[in-house]
């Protein structure tokens, strides 16, 4: 077994029985060495957006002082949700591991097909989500000035 998935594997436990959250569990890595480790944290947080493969970004980026973990690797007991998916390619992470497949997950009430469902077609989904533009101009002129402004820094 690989030495960080099962790194990963324990933290998931250790998260379950902890009654943090559901049975996910991360690993960053960066030349070989454990940078973050983490856990679901959902329950224990109250906060929906902090999945485990989330927790360790977070805690990756601040043990390294930046956000662009370019140089790493990470290593998931599932594959990622969209929205870990997404804060994985934001943090620029060139190379992902997992374990579980998403339908292993749905299979034990983590089902994310509702949100794929959303993003294909286009965000016509209703029952699911009702998505409404309003103040579209105003909205757009932030992304005029954020052009405008000198000392903005990509990310």
């Amino acid at each position: 077994m690989n030495k960080f998935m099962e790194l990963a594997i324990n933290e998931a436990r250790y998260g379950m029985e902890l009654g943090n959250g559901g049975p996910f569990g991360s690993v960053i890595t960066k030349d070989g060495e454990v940078i973050a480790c983490s856990h679901n944290q959902v329950l224990s947080t109250l906060d929906p957006t902090m999945h485990a493969e989330i927790a360790a970004i977070r805690l990756a980026c601040a043990k390294l002082g930046r956000f662009d973990l370019s140089d790493c690797e990470i290593y998931a007991t599932c594959l990622p949700c969209p929205m870990c998916l997404g804060a994985i390619m934001w943090a620029k992470i060139p190379k992902l591991y997992y374990g579980a497949l998403d339908k292993d997950a749905a299979s034990a009430g983590f089902d994310d097909e509702v949100i794929y469902n959303v993003i294909k077609s286009g965000f016509a989904q209703q029952n699911a989500l009702s998505v409404n533009e309003t103040d579209a101009e105003e909205c757009r002129k932030l992304f005029a000035e954020w052009n405008m402004k000198h000392d903005r820094k990509m990310y």
